[in-house]
C-alpha cells in the first residue's frame, strides 16, 4: 500500500482543524487510541477493488502469523467445522467464512481488544456489523461492482466512537449507558460533551491512518440524510439506519419510521429493503457467532416486515384523518377570516363599501391611473332633507331609507365600480375609466330611479327621496391626490345644496 498522497494529508489537516483543539489534544495524547497495522491497511486496499480474488486477501494475510492463525481458528470453530475437515491454510480459511466474514474478523482483531469485553463496545461492533451486511446486500441490487467497499466501510462508519471510549472512558460510561437512545440522540449528546461526534472523529481518526480520502469522506459524511445520487453512499447512510431499527427494542416501530423516511427521500424502491430484510437474519447470525458477540434476539424478518407495513399502514390512515381535521379546521378558518375581512369593508346598514374600504380603494386606484395615463370619476352623494325625513318618521325609518337606497346603488353600478356609504347619509361612487359626461349620465339613472321609485311607505303614503350628487373626473383638473378628488366633487355637491338641493353638477363644468 502506497503512503498518504498529498491531498490525503490535505484532508487531515483540515479535518484536525475542523475539531475543537482540546479533543484533538486528547485523542493525540492517548496511548491507546484504536490503530490499524500494515495488514489491516493492506487488507482494506484489496477490499476497495470489486473483483480482487481470494488470494489476493491470503497473500496479505499470511503476512501476519498471528493474524493468519486467528483466522484459521475461527474458520475451525464449532459453526464452521461440521463435518468438514479443520483449514490447515488462511486460503482455505478465508474460503470457508467467505470475504465478508474474513474481512470483519480482520478489523475485528486489529482494531478492538479481542475479545471485546466492554459492553459499549459490543454494541458499537454488532451494530457496525449489522449495518455491513444490510450495506453490502443492498450494493449487490443497486451498485454491483462497489459490494466489498460498501461493506468495508458500513464497518468503518463507527469507528469514532471506539476512539472516544478509549480517550475519554468516564464520559463514555455516561454518555453511551442509555440502550434504547437513538443514534441521531447519540450524535446530539456528542457534540453537546466534546463540540463533535463520531463521525467526524472517525473521519479524522481514518485520515490519521492513512486510509484514502474517499474512505475518509465516507466515514464522515456517513450519518447524513437519505437524498443523494452516488447509490454505494446511500448504501452506508442506509445501513446505519436499517441496523439500528433491527437492533431497537421495538423494531417493527422503528422500521415502520423508517420506511417512511425513505419512501419520502424517493432515492431506493421500497421492494429492495424488503428483499434486503428477508436475507438479512442469516447472514447477521453467521457473522455475530464468529464473532463471538452476542447475537440480536431472533428475528422473523417476515413477520418484522409485515408488522412495519401495517403500522405503517395504521400511522398513514391516523396522518390522512389529522391532515382532513386539519384541512377541514383551516377551510372554516378560512371562510371566516374572508367573512371577518369582508365585514371589515363592508357597511353594515347598506351593505355597501365603508368609508375606509372607500378611501383605501380610491388611493390605489388613483395611483394606478396616474400610472397608466387613465381616468377616472367618482361621484359624491347626500340625500336631501335626510335629518327632517329622520325628525318626521324616526331613526327607523332613515334607517331603512339608507338600506334601500344602498340596493339601489348596487343595482345600478356595473361591475368594477365601487359604490360605499362615507358618512352618515353621504354616498360616494368610483367609476374607473369613466369620463364625467359619462358619470352624469349614471348620476341621471340614479335620479331618475328616485322619481320613479318611493323608497318608503308610511301610512299607505308613497315616501320619495332627492339627491345632491357632485361629479369630479381625474382628466378635469390637476388633481395631486385622490383627497382633492374627493374635494372636488364634494363642493361640486354643496353647488347643487346650495342652488336649492336636487340636482347634479359636474366639476369645471358647472
Amino acid at each position: 500500500m502506497t503512503g498518504p498522497s498529498a491531498e490525503d494529508e490535505t484532508l487531515y489537516a483540515s479535518l484536525t482543524n475542523e475539531l475543537p483543539a482540546f479533543l484533538t489534544e486528547a485523542l493525540l495524547q492517548t496511548a491507546s487510541l484504536p490503530s490499524l497495522p500494515a495488514v489491516a491497511l493492506q487488507v482494506l486496499e484489496v477490499a476497495r477493488s470489486p473483483h480482487a480474488p481470494l488470494g489476493e486477501y491470503v497473500r496479505v494475510i499470511e503476512r501476519d502469523p498471528g493474524l493468519t492463525a486467528r483466522l484459521i481458528a475461527v474458520a475451525n470453530s464449532v459453526y464452521y467445522l461440521r463435518s468438514a475437515p479443520p483449514a490447515q491454510t488462511s486460503l482455505e480459511a478465508t474460503q470457508r467464512l467467505g470475504l465478508d466474514a474474513t474481512l470483519a474478523t480482520v478489523l475485528s482483531f486489529t482494531l478492538l481488544p479481542w475479545p471485546p469485553t466492554e459492553t459499549v463496545v459490543i454494541r458499537t461492533w454488532r451494530r457496525a456489523i449489522v449495518a455491513a451486511v444490510v450495506a453490502g446486500k443492498l450494493a449487490n441490487q443497486l451498485c454491483p461492482t462497489k459490494v466489498g467497499s460498501a461493506f468495508t466501510l458500513a464497518l468503518l462508519q463507527d469507528i469514532g466512537i471506539l476512539a472516544i471510549i478509549t480517550t475519554y472512558p468516564d464520559e463514555a460510561d455516561t454518555l453511551y449507558a442509555d440502550y434504547q437512545a437513538s443514534h441521531a440522540q447519540l450524535i446530539n449528546a456528542e457534540r453537546h460533551c466534546f463540540g463533535s461526534d463520531h463521525t467526524r472523529i472517525g473521519a479524522w481518526l481514518a485520515a490519521k491512518w492513512g486510509l484514502p480520502s474517499p474512505i475518509v469522506r465516507a466515514i464522515y459524511q456517513s450519518h447524513d440524510g437519505f437524498v443523494t445520487d452516488d447509490m454505494e453512499t446511500l448504501c452506508l447512510r442506509l445501513s446505519g439506519a436499517i441496523a439500528d431499527a433491527w437492533l431497537s427494542p421495538e423494531p417493527s416501530v422503528s422500521l415502520a419510521l423508517l420506511l417512511k423516511q425513505i419512501a419520502i427521500a424517493e432515492t431506493v424502491p421500497t421492494h429492495a429493503i424488503e428483499a434486503l430484510l428477508h436475507r438479512l437474519p442469516e447472514e447477521i447470525d453467521l457473522l455475530t457467532d464468529i464473532l463471538n458477540l452476542t447475537a440480536p434476539s431472533s428475528i422473523d424478518s417476515h413477520a418484522l416486515l409485515a408488522e412495519a407495513k401495517q403500522l405503517l399502514y395504521q400511522h398513514s390512515l391516523a396522518l390522512t384523518a389529522r391532515l382532513d381535521d386539519q384541512q377541514q379546521q383551516l377551510n372554516t378558518l378560512q371562510l371566516h377570516n374572508a367573512a371577518l375581512e369582508k365585514r371589515s369593508r363592508i357597511d353594515s346598514l347598506t351593505q355597501l363599501a365603508n368609508r375606509a374600504w372607500l378611501e383605501k380603494q380610491l388611493e390605489e386606484r388613483f395611483a394606478l391611473c396616474n400610472e397608466q395615463r387613465r381616468t377616472m370619476s367618482v361621484i359624491f352623494i347626500d340625500l336631501d332633507h335626510f335629518k327632517v325625513l329622520n325628525d318626521r318618521y324616526g331613526h327607523q325609518a332613515g334607517d331603512l331609507i339608507l338600506e334601500r337606497f344602498g340596493k339601489t346603488l348596487a343595482s345600478l353600478i356595473r361591475k368594477g365600480d365601487l359604490a360605499g356609504r362615507y358618512g352618515g347619509e353621504e354616498f360616494l361612487i368610483i367609476l374607473p375609466d369613466e369620463t364625467s359626461q359619462t358619470a352624469k349620465q349614471l348620476a341621471e339613472r340614479i335620479e331618475l330611479h328616485l322619481k320613479e321609485q318611493p323608497m318608503l311607505t308610511v301610512d299607505q303614503e308613497a315616501l320619495y327621496i332627492t339627491a345632491s350628487m357632485g361629479i369630479a373626473c381625474l382628466s378635469d383638473g390637476n388633481f395631486r391626490n385622490e383627497r382633492d378628488l374627493i374635494d372636488a366633487a364634494d363642493q361640486s355637491m354643496y353647488f347643487i345644496k346650495r342652488s336649492g338641493r336636487r340636482g347634479i353638477s359636474v366639476y369645471g363644468q358647472d
